[in-house]
This record gives structure tokens, sequence and C-alpha cells, in this order.
């Protein structure tokens, strides 16, 4: 059984179990209509989309055990305008509670006065609002990740790699001359990600030597288009690839085929987030890891909390942080383990 479908499952059971036992979810009698509102930032982004597919398929367990669940989908275009907009419109038509992935964190006053006039809890997810915000009012939510958790596993990950491959400082001056991708300005997880992965690094007795930094909006055409201007500067002097997520260490490496580079001399890339993709090119070793974010777990639990926000008696799961927060853990993703975190059929199949 693969490491991510046994997590899922166990997750799975647990709302099972709390819909049927008195402590918990309330039994499906018990629970109001669920009308879930869903609003993300970009529907472009792939690991957001992955995250939002995930979340279906829980919706679709709960309808499975006899909950009166519907969601309603909208995605802002990176516009936190739309998103607004989105949001009012998820609301007049009835949603009763909302799940929201914001355009811009430091900018969600208008979706928290809505949601509060109507009285309707927000469960905000991958995009974490400032502490401020959150406080201000008790049906505000966040289920996430630990961003600096992602950045010093990245960081590891390119550490053991370093220590176990000598040929990686191919010009041997004893620094590894690294580029840096980043998502965009603004983001936690950009910030966060990137000061760890470098920390760690450094902690860990690496001596590096900076050349370059790029923006590319988690997007990995941009992040091919950054680092072909990057690659025609420093040529084969890039030894190391930290890219924020896993699209842009993707393409990091499409940048290298585009310009005719030879797999010889190639950086070694690292990416976050563990997307399908990812995961398949950690597997043909063409990336030399990644740090997965638990998608299935993060899903699961919105699906947990939606519920809850809205049964009858305002039970909410013991899992809150602070009465507001879920954060799921990351993992280290090597060729030794990917297999463990790819979709692939169960042995048990046949």
């Amino acid at each position: 059984m693969r490491v991510k479908r046994i997590k899922a499952a166990g997750i799975i059971f647990c709302i099972s179990i709390l819909f049927l036992c008195d402590c918990g979810i309330q039994s499906p009698s018990s629970v109001d209509k669920i009308h879930i509102g869903v609003a993300y930032y970009n529907q472009s982004d792939t690991f957001l989309n992955e995250l939002v597919d995930c979340f279906k398929e829980q919706i679709n367990e709960l309808k499975d055990d006899g909950s009166s669940v519907t969601m309603t989908l909208r995605a802002a275009s990176g516009s936190q305008r739309t998103q607004d907009d989105q949001v009012k419109e998820l609301i007049d038509a009835g949603c009763n509670v909302l799940c929201v992935n914001l355009v811009d964190r430091t900018d969600p006053s208008e979706i928290i006065d809505l949601a509060r006039e109507n009285n309707v809890p927000v469960i905000f997810f991958n995009r974490e609002p400032v502490t401020e915000d959150m406080m201000q009012w008790e049906n505000l939510y966040y289920v996430g990740a630990d961003a600096k958790q992602s950045g010093v596993m990245q960081g590891e990950l390119a550490t053991e790699a370093i220590h176990a491959n000598h040929w990686i400082d191919r010009n041997k001056d004893g620094k590894i001359q690294y580029v840096v991708l980043e998502g965009e300005p603004g983001h936690q997880d950009t910030i966060i990600r990137t000061e760890n992965a470098v920390d760690t690094l450094k902690n860990n007795g690496i001596e590096l030597e900076k050349l370059s930094c790029g923006i590319a909006n988690w997007n990995r055409a941009q992040a091919q288009n950054r680092m072909v201007q990057i690659i025609n500067q420093y040529q084969n002097k890039i030894e190391l690839v930290l890219a924020n997520n896993d699209d842009m260490a993707l393409g990091a490496l499409d940048a290298y085929k585009k310009l005719n580079f030879t797999e010889t001399d190639f950086p070694v890339f690292f990416g976050i987030d563990g997307t399908n993709a990812g995961l398949e090119a950690v597997l043909d070793k063409k990336l030399s890891g990644t740090v997965y974010n638990d998608k299935e777990g993060q899903a699961a639990a919105m699906a947990k909390l939606a519920v809850e926000v809205v049964s009858k008696d305002g039970t909410k799961t013991d899992a809150l942080d602070n009465d507001k927060y879920i954060y799921l853990p990351y993992s280290k993703v090597t060729t030794d383990n990917v297999n463990n975190f790819l979709n692939e059929p169960d042995a048990s199949s046949d």
C-alpha cells in the first residue's frame, strides 16, 4: 500500500467514524445541508489544481456517507478584486461555508467582512492570512502546512546530495554556486522556503555562492524563461538550483534542454510540493528531490472542518491549533522512496 494512500485512507476512515459517533462530527441526520463555496487564486497553478481535485474526492466521500453536500468552485485568475466578487456571489448563492485560497494573503478584509455579515465561516487554505486578520472573527480558520519545514527539508535534501556526490562541485572550488527560483513576492512560502533552504545548507557546512535569484510566480513557463536568461549569463557555472515549487524546478530543467546542454552539464534541481509531474521527474532522476506537500491530508482536514463548522452544535476538531489552525507535515522525497507517493494501482488489485 502506498504511503499517501494509507494516510488519506486513514483520514477518510476517521471522518467516517466521527460521522457515526456522538463525538466529533454530527451524524448526517443532525447536520444541516452543506453548501461549500471554494475560491482559489488561479486555475493555472498545478499544486492547487491537484489539491482541489483531492478536495472534490473528499466531498464525494461525504456524499457516499449520506450527507447533503454540494460544492461550487471559482478561480480568480490572479485578481483579488475578482475573488472578492466571486465570494459575494458564492454567499448570495447560499454557500454556508467558504474555503478560500487568497489571491493576496495580505488583503482578506473584504472577504472577512462579507463572511461575518452573513455568518458564513471561512476556511483559508494554502495561503495563510497574517495573524492580525485571522483574529478579526472567531469563525476564521486555516488549513495548510508549515512553510519553514518545507524549506528546511529542501535544504536537507540538497545537503545530503552534495555530501554523497562530490561531482556536484564541478569546478572543485569547495563552494556550491547556486540559483534560486522563487514564487511571487509577498507569498509567505516564497520568503520562508528560500531562507530556510539556504540556511539549512549553510548550517550543515555547505559553503555557498549565490549567482542569481529569479521570480517566476510558481509557473513553469516563467521559470524556463527566467532560467534561460540566467544560464546565458553564467553558462555552466551553476551547480545547484533551488526552486520554491516543482513547476519552477521543472521549468529550470526545461531551460537547459532548450539551450541544448548535455545532461553532464546540468546542475542538480530541487523542488517542493510533490506534484504528479514533480514526482515523476524524481522517479526519472531529472529532479534530485522534492518535498511532498500533503494535499490529501489537507483536503481531508478541510472537508472535516467544513462539516463541523456547519453542524448544529458547532463542534470543532481537536486538531485545531489555537482554535484556528491545522498544519499538515511535509515529507522528503528522493528516488529511494518516490514510489510511495505516486498514484499507482494497488498491488492487490490483481
